[in-house]
């Protein structure tokens, strides 16, 4: 039995060694054939290409299902991560209708109390942004509303949530606006919900400052400013922004605008303060011309005379 143990380890191990050259010298021919370029080559192995390849789908059906589990796996944790978002999106969305519903019925009640009449001169005109100044100096788009549809130099451009700035230049198909972050560009307006007054002056940075506050320590980060209508140029009540502070500690505006996209821009047509001709109207009403007699009789005291 021992000698039988001996012959067969004799003959294994040159079967390996053979074995083992043989699939070397396959592998050899293969990389040869696969790296000579010559026309008959490219058929043989077109033609081999052609005899295997389709017979091997069997082999790649584990691997094509493994790789496709993988797939639909990651995808059913992104889906299940986005439904939570979106749940998430929907209960946030729903209060904020219910406190909108609310604000809504509050200020037509409100309305409704002081009999407020809002003008209806206070409409809009849509514009598409056609091109950005892209000047460090000066910060402005333009418009392709101009003169043609009644774009008046003054006023104010907004992105349907916050105040843009105000046109400045007008020709005939195009208008430019300047920005609020522009150093051209001041404001007054009112931080509530202090009430106090000051200017939003732009200087060319993202946050506008605030400069000429009445009473700082009433104003506090996060607090809403609008446009405070003063000097008749924008009406008041249009959202600008937020009070924030920099780390030097100056308070600034961040603006509710979005001017990292600045696609189409509302122009509200506001026809501004009537300018007063006659000061003397405002004191008593205006007296009626006289007629007839009236106008030839000189204006005498009246005599008291006895009865």
């Amino acid at each position: 039995m021992a000698r039988d143990r001996s012959q067969r380890d004799d003959f294994a191990g040159p079967l390996r060694r053979l074995l083992l050259g043989v699939v070397l010298l396959c592998l050899a021919g293969i990389f040869l054939i696969w790296r000579i370029d010559s026309p008959r080559v490219e058929r043989f192995r077109a033609q081999v290409t052609d005899a295997v390849v389709p017979s091997m789908d069997w082999a790649m059906v584990p691997v094509t299902a493994t790789i496709n589990l993988i797939r639909d796996f990651q995808s059913y944790q992104r889906l299940s991560e986005q439904n939570r978002e979106l749940r998430s999106e929907l209960r946030q969305m729903r209060a904020w209708k219910e406190a909108a519903l609310q604000l809504e019925q509050e200020n037509a009640r409100l309305l409704d109390l002081n009999n407020v009449r809002l003008d209806p001169r206070l409409t809009y005109i849509t514009g598409v942004v056609m091109a950005d100044s892209g000047s460090p100096f000066r910060q402005s788009v333009l418009l392709n509303v101009g003169a043609r549809d009644g774009i008046v130099d003054g006023w104010a451009a907004m992105d349907g949530i916050g105040l843009v700035g105000r046109i400045s230049g007008v020709g005939r198909n195009s208008a430019r606006v300047i920005l609020l972050t522009d150093a051209a560009s001041a404001i007054p307006a009112t931080i509530q919900p202090s009430g106090q007054t000051a200017l939003i002056a732009g200087d060319n940075t993202a946050a506008p400052a605030i400069d000429f506050l009445e009473n700082r320590e009433l104003v506090r980060p996060g607090d809403r400013v609008i446009s405070s209508g003063d000097g008749g140029v924008f009406p008041a009540g249009l959202l600008i922004g937020q009070v924030a502070q920099d780390p030097a500690g100056r308070l600034r505006v961040r603006l509710a605008a979005d001017y990292e996209r600045l696609e189409f821009l509302r122009v509200l047509r506001h026809p501004g303060a009537r300018p007063i001709e006659t000061p003397g109207g405002i004191v008593a009403p205006e007296r009626p011309a006289p007629t007839g007699d009236t106008a030839l009789a000189p204006n005498l005291p009246e005599v008291p005379t006895d009865g």
